[in-house]
């Protein structure tokens, strides 16, 4: 028998320092428990048209995949479970609609945008996310990353497993994602099925705020604060004060059993 998993959330989004206008966004599907936070880019701001279409959309999906009979519009995948191919689907049509848009309007082109999703079903969490956008576990035991950034540095990482924190800190090439939303018509979408227990919290973020603040501090705002909207507002003010040099969004998902 599944557990009943009560939800509390918050989530807060800011400019930064050095940004003239946000582009990040995130977003609740609240009847299917989806939680959501996108990372835009590309000049003249199509970076926030590309993270609002990807919301916008993966809502859309999963309101019309409601329907048992709906066509959906990618083969149904044997290996994974119903609510894994769902959220993939949904991120794949995100990706597609993204990429035709900026097809169709040269205004537009070059948009893309990072993506991390988050759906709660029974006691399991499952996590989707392509790009540098992540999601922690914080619990009793620490903070823990669930998502694998798709970066050049995590590229150079596999290549090179001894590479020192130094060495990481000082690449010069950190800040480059190799897979993003509305870079090509189809795109590979990493899901992972996490079993929840009690007292745990979810970090959904964009690397306005990851790329400011190391983990540790994470963890220890999250698990210090007296209220969720007051660890999202300290998360950000943190990350503004050691530069805040990108938006910054945060989102965060605490469960009880």
């Amino acid at each position: 028998m599944k557990a009943i998993v009560r939800l509390r959330y918050a989530a807060k989004t800011d400019v930064g320092m050095k940004r003239a206008h946000n582009e990040d966004y995130f977003s609740l599907i609240e009847d299917e428990k989806v939680f959501l936070v996108a990372d835009g880019m590309g000049g003249h701001a199509c970076g926030e048209v590309a993270s609002k279409l990807s919301g916008d959309v993966i809502s859309e999906f999963y309101q019309h995949s409601k329907d048992m009979d709906a066509t959906w519009p990618y083969r149904y995948d044997p290996a994974l479970s119903y609510p894994e191919n769902r959220m993939v689907a949904a991120v794949r049509l995100a990706n597609a609609r993204i990429f035709d848009a900026a097809q169709k309007n040269p205004n537009l082109r070059g948009m893309g945008t990072t993506i991390v999703g988050a759906m709660f079903v029974g006691d399991y969490v499952y996590v989707a996310h392509v790009g540098d956008s992540r999601c922690y576990r914080v619990s009793q035991d620490g903070i823990k990353q669930l998502t694998r950034d798709h970066s050049l540095l995590e590229d150079y990482k596999d290549a090179r497993p001894d590479m020192s924190e130094e060495e990481a800190r000082n690449f010069p090439h950190k800040n480059v994602i190799t897979r993003a939303l509305g870079m090509r018509d189809t795109v590979v979408v990493d899901i992972t099925k996490h079993e929840i227990k009690d007292g745990d919290q979810f970090v959904l973020c964009s690397d306005g705020l990851c790329g400011m603040l190391d983990d540790k501090t994470i963890g220890r705002i999250v698990r210090e604060a007296t209220t969720l909207e007051n660890a999202v507002a300290e998360l950000i003010e943190q990350a503004n004060r050691a530069g805040g040099t990108d938006n910054i969004t945060a989102m965060l998902i605490q469960c009880n059993l």
